[in-house]
């Protein structure tokens, strides 16, 4: 079994700074692609940011500047440092990942619980 875990989320101001980490855990053989998705009240889930086993990354336009994605392999964990947080990046953050759990195995999609992160004054 594997797991995803994310924490980091919370209440903070408009202009402020948070770091989500999601870590994964269980039968991990490697993991391939990470990423971070969001979903706000009444709107589809989308894509924020993803980054490959290799390191190369990929931002949505509306959080290239402000958010950073870092992946730590030895620990099996991804990072989203977000910077300069507006109202509208309101929303649940999901972590998924690649996994493959043998060497026999092809890689599995797997996504964490979600985190709430709130941008209010």
């Amino acid at each position: 079994q594997v797991q995803l875990v994310e924490s980091g989320g919370g209440l903070v101001q408009p202009g402020g700074s948070l770091r989500l980490s999601c870590a994964a855990s269980g039968s991990i053989f490697s993991i391939n692609g990470m990423g971070w998705h969001r979903q706000a009240p009444g709107k589809q889930r989308e894509l924020v940011a993803a980054i490959t086993s290799g390191g190369s990354t990929n931002y949505a336009e509306s959080v290239k500047g402000r958010f950073t994605i870092s992946r730590d392999n030895a620990k099996n964990t991804v990072y989203l440092l977000m910077n300069s947080l507006k109202s509208e990046d309101t929303a649940v953050y999901y972590c998924n990942a690649d996994i493959r759990s043998s060497p026999y195995r092809r890689g599995e999609g797997y996504w964490g619980q979600g985190t709430q992160v709130t941008v209010s004054s």
